[in-house]
Parts: C-alpha cells; sequence; structure tokens
C-alpha cells in the first residue's frame, strides 16, 4: 500500500457539528462522513492539513443550494464576512479539537510542526497532521491572532474561503465561470502574505480569486500552492485553476492537490455522486501535462464535498492508486502523487 499524505480534509468542521461525540466518530469509528482514525490507518491515509474552517450564519449548503448545483448552471450567493472576535473563539475550539485529537489517539495521531515531525511520525506508523485555516477570518488585521496560532502550530493557511475577509476576497460556487471574480488583496492582505512568508506558514490559494492569486504570486517568496483545487480547461468552474495560474504554479516550484469534489471534477459541474474515474483521469492528466510529474498531489476535501462514488471515503485511496496505475502511471510517479510531492513542499516551506 503507498501511504497517501493529503492537501485537504475537513474533519475537524464535522467534529464541531456532532458535539460530545468526538470520540466515538474520531477514536472508535462510526462509518460516517469520510474520516476516522480507523479507516485512515486501514487505507494507508498517512497524514495531511486539517482545516480550521468556519461556518457562515447562512447556509451555503441547503437542499436550495444543493438542488441548484445538481443542475447546472448556478453561482451561489456568498456568505457575509465574519466578526473577527466571534470567529476566533471558534478557530480556538477547533484547534483544541485537533490537539485532543493528538492526546486521544496515545500516539497514532501527531500534529506536526515541521516536515522532519511528518516524516518521523509516518515511519512510526502515526497519522500526521498539519493545522491549517480555511479562510482567516480569525486572525486580526494587526496579525496579533496569526501569531498566536502559529505557537499553537498552524503551518498553511488560506486567506479566504470563497467569502469575503478583512484580506481578500473568495471565488463564488459557480459554473459555468472564470475565477477573475472581484478585486485583489487588501492592503491587510499584503501585510498577511508578508508575516506568513516570515513565519513559515504555507499560504493556500484555493478559495483567493484571480486577483488575489496574482497578488500573491506577486509578494510571495514561497512556492505557490492550491491544497484542493483542479484545472479550469476540464472543469470550469470558478473553483478550479486556468493553464496561466498552473503554470506559474509550476514556474514557481509550488503544488496543486486534486479535489475529490464531484463538482470541481464532472466536466458538466453537476453535483453528483454517481461519477465514476474518467473525470479524476482527465484532471490528473491535463494536471500532469500543464505541472509535471513534480507539482501535483491529492487534495481530498474529504468531509466537506462530494466524492466520487468509485472513492467514496478514505477507504477510496487504495482504488485510487489502483485505477491510476491502470491508467498507466508507473510507481515512481504514484509515489511522488500520493506522498512525496507533498513533503518535498512542505520542507521548502514550512521547513
Amino acid at each position: 500500500m503507498i501511504p497517501v499524505f493529503d492537501g485537504h480534509n475537513d474533519l475537524l468542521y464535522r467534529l464541531l457539528e456532532a458535539p460530545g461525540r468526538r470520540e466515538e466518530i474520531f477514536l472508535t469509528g462510526t462509518g460516517e462522513g469520510h474520516l476516522d482514525l480507523p479507516r485512515m490507518r486501514a487505507a494507508g491515509f498517512a497524514g495531511g492539513f486539517f482545516a480550521i474552517y468556519l461556518p457562515s450564519p447562512q447556509a451555503h449548503d441547503d437542499a436550495e443550494h444543493q438542488a441548484q448545483m445538481e443542475r447546472p448552471p448556478y453561482r451561489l450567493p456568498l456568505p457575509d464576512l465574519l466578526p473577527q472576535p466571534q470567529s476566533l473563539a471558534t478557530a480556538a475550539t477547533l484547534a483544541g479539537h485537533l490537539l485532543w485529537m493528538e492526546r486521544a489517539s496515545q500516539g497514532a495521531f501527531r500534529l506536526c510542526r515541521t516536515t522532519a515531525d511528518i516524516r518521523s511520525a509516518m515511519a512510526e506508523g502515526a497519522v500526521a497532521a498539519v493545522m491549517h485555516m480555511e479562510g482567516a477570518e480569525a486572525i486580526d488585521e494587526g496579525l496579533d491572532a496569526l501569531h498566536l496560532f502559529h505557537a499553537v502550530g498552524l503551518r498553511s493557511l488560506g486567506p479566504v474561503w470563497s467569502r469575503p475577509t478583512a484580506f481578500g476576497h473568495g471565488v463564488p460556487f459557480a459554473f459555468p465561470s472564470s475565477p477573475d471574480t472581484g478585486p485583489g488583496l487588501t492592503e491587510a492582505g499584503k501585510r498577511l502574505v508578508r508575516e506568513c512568508n516570515a513565519l513559515r506558514i504555507m499560504l493556500d490559494l484555493s478559495h483567493l480569486n484571480e486577483a488575489g492569486f496574482d497578488d500573491v504570486a506577486r509578494l510571495s517568496d514561497a512556492p505557490l500552492v492550491a491544497t484542493h483545487s483542479n484545472a479550469h480547461a476540464v472543469t470550469p468552474s470558478s473553483r478550479n485553476l486556468t493553464d496561466r495560474q498552473l503554470a506559474m504554479i509550476r514556474d514557481s516550484g509550488g503544488m496543486v492537490g486534486l479535489n475529490f469534489s464531484v463538482s470541481f471534477l464532472r466536466e458538466d459541474g453537476r453535483r453528483v455522486a454517481e461519477t465514476g474515474w474518467d473525470p479524476v483521469l482527465r484532471h490528473m492528466d491535463h494536471l500532469l501535462d500543464r505541472l509535471g510529474e513534480d507539482h501535483l498531489g491529492f487534495g481530498s476535501d474529504f468531509d466537506g464535498c462530494t466524492t466520487p462514488e468509485v472513492i467514496g471515503d478514505a477507504t477510496g485511496l487504495p482504488r485510487l492508486i489502483e485505477a491510476l496505475a491502470a491508467h498507466g502511471y508507473g510507481r515512481p510517479l504514484l509515489e511522488k502523487l500520493a506522498h512525496g510531492n507533498w513533503l518535498r513542499l512542505l520542507q521548502r516551506t514550512i521547513g
């Protein structure tokens, strides 16, 4: 089994939404959602970025929106900006969940702050977790909270999760749509980029709009990274990356993690689980062609999306590796895609 280091998941949010059940969900495993400790260990899920994601008071994934995403075209309205003090409290709870997961697992799950920590955990059979923040609503414009979370273990941050923040503007959930949907980073956002570089916090561009992407590319001295995004040329969703953006990521020495969300995989943009391997393979082939084999990995979005039924949950990772092998990907390439590229990228970013 080839171990997988994954670019993105929302397990922490699922635990937040199930108060009082985190031991049952994470440690015992109930079969709900996509991830728990037993399934991760059984399926070769060796580690990944665990996202601090803040829900909006306004529903963005209700039945009406789900119905629209099943029948494109659609353009869903974005929720309003969240207040920073409220966001800080929720983000602290989610970070606490991650710290609890490390303690409660008794060594089977470890919060990692360096690439050496990740390699050590993987070598010893523990799941290696990197703390990621998906949307910087919890960070004040003075960036004091950034230093606080960095001290706790934050090593990756996306300035936005689609809705606006004090730092920039995200893309709406829209199909078909270009990612060129609004203005770039604010002045606070530019300060955030520089401070993340100084602290060696990796910047994730997955939900950022095109103007913001270009601002980060001009300002940052680190590789450009989109932890869970796909190819716009294959699926013209606002959340996917254009060939121009892919070239910029490649030229910076950066990375893209293939997102398993059917909405960003299917050529028709439909959010339906009845999806086979063809869309996955088309995106992988296109991304490999534009990025090269050293700049692509997986960014599942487990517990934050509808996955193709051929993958399902974490237990589908070995099936994904088998499908790529049957498609002609050799073992050395599969090892790069599964974990090698992420580990080399992290060595250059978080250290």
